[in-house]
């Protein structure tokens, strides 16, 4: 059985149609199809347990202020018992929350990247998620009609980000998945990362005339700053963002720029940051997709 950390913050937990609720009602079916286990923080299982949601997939790990954060930190790395270990975690972030800056959430996050596992921040892209579960699991009989608008890949701009360590990772990923990725009615890229795949999709036999990507400055020199406006302003809907965890980065504050962005805009943008999710998200979307562990 697949199990998943889940975290949200104060916002996404107050009111009736909160984003923990509305994930809660849209995906519930589905996460009882999939058998998926939800190790869930204090304050999140409480407010679900109050609303009778999702009570048969909960497993408490305590409070925050008590360790529970640490908790699924720990299991995401592994755990202290193999059946604890975890798969991926959804955490509905808040931008302005000031504990999203705590160190547990950056570690968790973090160890999520190291590991290669989904870190998904959004409500959007929580959904998204579970659609792309589905799909893994063989299971597209199972209805999820909010998933739909996600996966309309042609209506939808796509960012494509990679650190220096990992750009090679993200030429081979948008070559792998070429097809797939020129369906976006657009796609857009940092400095360098933007000129490679241009050439990739030169090389491929795009027209040499267009750029398959529209690209903004590098990172260091602000481009992630711009792909946050475009985000913000609800012109890019996906971002692709390789990160590279093991060194230290100049331009950390403009990572987190966009980081919170993908977040204010989560009622409509999702966020895959490691090549395995990617990839996952990818292989779900092809036809004929040959599930995998």
């Amino acid at each position: 059985m697949m199990k998943f950390g889940l975290v949200s913050h104060r916002q996404h937990r107050t009111g009736p149609d909160c984003g923990l609720f509305q994930w809660a009602r849209a995906c519930g079916p589905a996460l009882n199809a999939l058998g998926l286990g939800l190790h869930a923080v204090g304050g999140t299982h409480d407010a679900l347990v109050r609303q009778g949601l999702l009570h048969d997939r909960l497993v408490p790990v305590g409070r925050g202020r008590a360790g529970g954060l640490v908790r699924l930190v720990s299991r995401v790395a592994g755990g202290l018992l193999a059946e604890e270990a975890l798969d991926g975690i959804f955490f509905l972030v808040d931008p302005v929350d000031p504990t999203s800056i705590y160190p547990e959430a950056q570690a968790l996050r973090r160890q999520c990247v190291i590991h290669g596992k989904p870190f998904v921040a959004t409500v959007a892209g929580a959904i998204e998620w579970v659609a792309v579960e589905l799909a893994c699991a063989g299971l597209t009989d199972v209805p999820l009609p909010q998933a739909q608008a996600l996966l309309a890949l042609e209506s939808q701009v796509l960012a494509l980000i990679a650190h220096d360590a990992l750009k090679d990772e993200m030429v081979a990923f948008a070559a792998e998945h070429f097809d797939l990725l020129s369906r976006f009615a657009g796609r857009v890229a940092t400095g360098t990362t933007g000129r490679r795949l241009n050439e990739m999709a030169w090389a491929r036999g795009w027209p040499a005339s267009q750029d398959w990507v529209t690209r903004y400055q590098s990172g260091p020199l602000g481009g992630d700053a711009q792909i946050a406006e475009l985000v913000l302003d609800r012109r890019c809907q996906k971002v692709v963002f390789f990160e590279d965890p093991h060194v230290a980065r100049q331009h950390e504050a403009d990572i987190q720029l966009l980081d919170r962005a993908v977040c204010t805009a989560g009622e409509a943008t999702t966020c895959f940051n490691t090549p395995a999710m990617a990839r996952r998200w990818a292989g779900a979307l092809q036809p004929g997709h040959t599930a995998r562990p």
